[in-house]
């Protein structure tokens, strides 16, 4: 079921999508977070997004 409302896809996009994962164990993170909550590394990236989106 494809999202059309601009409001649901900017809810989905923080729930599902923007997120930090750790470069050292892979953990998903929240996308405050400045230290992994698995292995405590601060080494974390954003999530790579589909479609080219930034």
């Amino acid at each position: 079921m494809p999202l059309t409302d601009p409001e649901l896809i900017s809810i989905v996009e923080r729930r599902r999508i923007v997120k930090k994962i750790c470069r050292r164990c892979g953990a998903i993170n929240p996308p405050t977070a400045t230290k992994c909550r698995r292995c405590k590394s601060r080494n974390l990236r954003l999530r790579k997004r589909l479609g080219g989106k930034k």
